[in-house]
Order: C-alpha cells, then sequence, then structure tokens
C-alpha cells in the first residue's frame, strides 16, 4: 500500500487587542497571515508559534481554532520542477506576547493592519476567503475544500 502525502499547514490570525491584525510579505504569496507547514514530530500548536515566530519576530499564544481548509489542487511548485501535493490547513486565532516586528528569509515585511484594510492586502483568493471566515466568525468551526490551480474554485463549504 502506498501511504498518502498531504501537505499539514497552519496559520495565525494574530490579534493585537487594538483592531489590527498581524501580516507578512513573502517571497512568493505576498501579504499573507503567518503560518507554514508542520514539521515532522511537531504539533500544530507548536508548528504556529514557530512560524509566527520565524516570519515576523512576535511571540504568540494559540487561543482558537477557526477554520479547517483542503487544497486538493496538484500543481507545480515555484521552481517548476516539485510537485506540490494536497494540502490541509488549520488557521487560529492568536495573540501577541512579546517580541519584535522582523522579517525573515521566508518574508521582505511585517506589520500590524487595521482588521478592516487587511482583505484588500492579501493575496490571492484563497487568502481572502479564509479572511472572510474569520472576520465573519460566530463561534463555528468552518471547513471548505478548494482548489488554487489553475484558477480558485471552492468545491465544499460547511461548518463543523
Amino acid at each position: 500500500m502506498i501511504m498518502p502525502t498531504h501537505i499539514v499547514a497552519v496559520a495565525g490570525y494574530v490579534e493585537d487587542g487594538k483592531g489590527n491584525v498581524l501580516l507578512v510579505k513573502t517571497i512568493h504569496n505576498g501579504w499573507v497571515f503567518p503560518g507554514g507547514q508542520v514539521e515532522a514530530g511537531e504539533n500544530l500548536i507548536d508548528a504556529l508559534i514557530r512560524e509566527i515566530k520565524e516570519e515576523s519576530g512576535i511571540d504568540s499564544t494559540v487561543s482558537y481554532l477557526t477554520g479547517v481548509y483542503s487544497n486538493t489542487a496538484q500543481y507545480t511548485w515555484h521552481d517548476g520542477v516539485t510537485n506540490v501535493p494536497t494540502k490541509v490547513m488549520f488557521d487560529f486565532v492568536c495573540k501577541p506576547n512579546g517580541g519584535e516586528l522582523a522579517v525573515s528569509d521566508e518574508t521582505t515585511d511585517s506589520r500590524w493592519v487595521p482588521k478592516e484594510d487587511v482583505l484588500a492586502m492579501l493575496t490571492g483568493e484563497a487568502y481572502q476567503t479564509r479572511y472572510k471566515d474569520y472576520l465573519n466568525n460566530e463561534g463555528q468551526v468552518v471547513y471548505k475544500e478548494y482548489v488554487t490551480k489553475p484558477d480558485f474554485k471552492l468545491k465544499v463549504e460547511r461548518t463543523v
């Protein structure tokens, strides 16, 4: 039996308590909320805290889950060679608890953005869809399946 391969990823809506959300500008995806792949042997919460710190310089605590997303598109990475498998992503609301805004080898900028300005800055319909779910959260976890290549298409939408 061949075991399936999926990327497991996490992302955080880091709220500063002043109406702002943390965004990072990435080399490949433009402005996004911080997050990334969960490494082998790492749990979701630790992965998210690590990714936020690495990408933005901000220390954080994870508060609660807002969404689970499946990107079932398979496509070639930016290098033109590597095949990217399907992804399962977990979005959480987080709070900052230290650190200073910084950049990394994956990011070129990080900043606190007023919540109402974030949507216009996000690059890509998938990020915009997920951010709208965060804004409209009514205490339930959203589940969506979509594909991002060749074009964004929402395939499944529900709460769990």
